[in-house]
């Protein structure tokens, strides 16, 4: 009998590979790429542990080649989800009984597997099937994720250690019990290591899940199941179900042991979802737990005293790092007009220097936008900025998709605070700036609060204490994650749990407990003796 106390092994965030030329990972990352390139991998459903194939199948294809075929995936309906729904519930009976310190080896040993054999694997995965660049991929496939399993199993440690007060003559306890029923998790194509913390995050806590997976993002869902299995997943705690989301969802939403949704995503998707279960809300055993977060229009505002070369690569990083494809992306920025000239001609010179291409060729700062639509859809933002009078393309504006979705990176002056591309999410590589008179800060910090519908991420760069003071307390509502002379991304696990409000979530602060302890129902227990 195991009765003793455990704690988890101190987590650390995972050392990020630079991948320099000619250096051991480089070799390694580059053999990888040669095995992936030709597999054409067949990709099933996996429920209770059991491959299943529907032989209704869609392609994945290389975003930046898009004639490239990497595989074939297989899609769940309704059926198939009402066979995951049960194959959950009954993995559950043994799953949320089991010892915390059972579930949390499983994760800290997946950790470790994508730490070393997987990491190439997951990496050129992500490269191939979501054309990030390889650094992109590595702090995102295999660094966050990571991250994700060790520091997500020291939070339930710290959730199930910290316990009530007991007078003199009782004793108090608190249980965090795992939720009746099953959770639903719908993950974004963006980031691999999302795709990975939203079906484990509750799983970890004696959840069962169903997984759905963006079909754009199913090649590096598939191999996190892999690592999840060969960790010791026992079958059917997390079951893979990439397919159309209308369809799974007939089966879900009409479920009585619907008990949560963990879900990265469009706001209109989140928001008929939310819409649906309230409509359904008197079919439930349970008030589902609904976790969300949307996306973001995130801002870079400049107060007149800043460094211009600290703001140039701020705007250039967190606009057009992996495309603009992150729900922290810059994507609008305020920018005093004492300043602008110069800023002006530092940003379109570095600009300039990006290269756009092959994620295969590492000379490469961006890669394609995911597909088709993605494409067409920035691409329509871009040509109503050119069209407009309100608005002018300094630099970039260029797109090509003959051979990927091919999206220069693009930067557009407008006179109005109020245009289309300073209030509407594009999720590409387009940043829109406004320039404001110097005597008109409240004034513009008003605006900036009120354009958006979103609150994810922001920025701000001062060098004053008093004025970064007064920026912070005056933007205070308008970012779940805010930034004092960094860029909008980048956030760490442990570090900067991540999340925002309004129409960009819940704000529930992936990388921290916050997140964890959504996924429980606390059990008060007193003993009088």
């Amino acid at each position: 009998m195991n009765n003793s106390i455990a704690r988890t092994p101190a987590p650390k965030n995972e050392p990020v590979l630079n991948y320099t030329k000619n250096s051991p990972e480089r070799k390694a990352i580059n053999d990888e790429i040669k095995r992936q390139i030709n597999l054409n991998i067949d990709i099933p459903l996996i429920i209770g542990g059991k491959e299943i194939r529907t032989n209704v199948t869609e392609q994945i294809r290389c975003p930046h080649d898009h004639a490239k075929i990497l595989g074939t995936y297989h899609k769940a309906g309704k059926k198939e989800a009402e066979m995951a729904i049960d194959s959950a519930l009954e993995a559950r009976k043994a799953w949320s009984k089991m010892p915390w310190t059972e579930r949390a080896s499983i994760f800290l040993k997946a950790a470790e597997l994508l730490a070393g054999p997987y990491r190439n694997v997951l990496n050129v995965a992500t490269m191939l099937g979501q054309s990030k660049t390889v650094y992109q991929a590595e702090i995102d496939a295999a660094c966050e994720l990571i991250d994700f399993w060790r520091f997500n199993a020291r939070y339930m440690e710290d959730i199930y250690t910290e316990q009530p007060e007991s007078p003199s003559g009782t004793w108090n306890r608190l249980e965090h019990r795992a939720l009746e029923g099953f959770i639903l998790a719908i993950t974004p194509f963006n980031f691999t290591s999302i795709g990975g913390n939203l079906p484990t995050a509750p799983a970890m806590m004696g959840n069962v899940v169903l997984w759905k997976p963006a079909s754009t993002g199913v090649l590096s869902a598939y191999y996190i199941m892999k690592i999840l299995e060969e960790a010791g997943l026992p079958k059917g705690v997390i079951n893979f179900l990439p397919g159309k989301g209308a369809e799974i969802g007939d089966a879900v939403f009409s479920s009585s042991e619907l008990a949560g949704i963990h879900f990265t995503g469009s706001t209109s998707v989140f928001k008929s979802m939310w819409k649906t279960i309230g409509d359904n809300i008197g079919k439930y055993k349970y008030y589902p737990r609904i976790v969300g977060e949307t996306g973001g229009k995130d801002f870079v505002f400049v107060h007149k005293d800043a460094e211009i070369k600290e703001v140039v690569t701020a705007l250039v990083r967190g606009a057009f790092e992996y495309q603009g494809q992150k729900c922290s992306a810059a994507s609008r920025a305020y920018i005093p007009k004492s300043m602008w000239l110069e800023l002006k001609k530092q940003l379109c010179t570095e600009v300039a220097k990006i290269k756009v291409g092959d994620v295969t060729d590492y000379s490469n700062f961006m890669g394609a936008v995911i597909d088709k639509n993605s494409f067409n859809s920035i691409k329509s933002y871009i040509d109503f900025a050119k069209q407009s009078n309100d608005a002018e393309i300094i630099c970039g504006g260029e797109y090509d998709d003959s051979k990927g979705y091919f999206i220069q990176p693009t930067v557009i002056l407008t006179s109005n605070p109020k245009f289309k591309t300073m209030e509407e999410e594009i999720f590409g590589p387009v940043l829109t700036i406004y320039v404001y008179a110097d005597e008109e800060l409240d004034k513009t910090l008003d605006l900036l609060d009120s354009t958006s519908s979103y609150a994810l991420t922001g920025a701000i760069f001062a060098k004053d204490r008093n004025i970064i003071n007064h920026l912070t307390n005056k933007l205070e509502n308008c970012a779940g994650n805010f930034y004092i002379n960094d860029k909008p991304t980048g956030a760490v696990v442990g570090q900067q749990p991540f999340g925002g409000a309004r129409a960009s979530g819940t704000n529930d602060k992936a990388g921290s407990y916050l997140n964890l302890i959504r996924w429980v129902s606390p059990r008060a227990i007193k003993e009088t003796f």
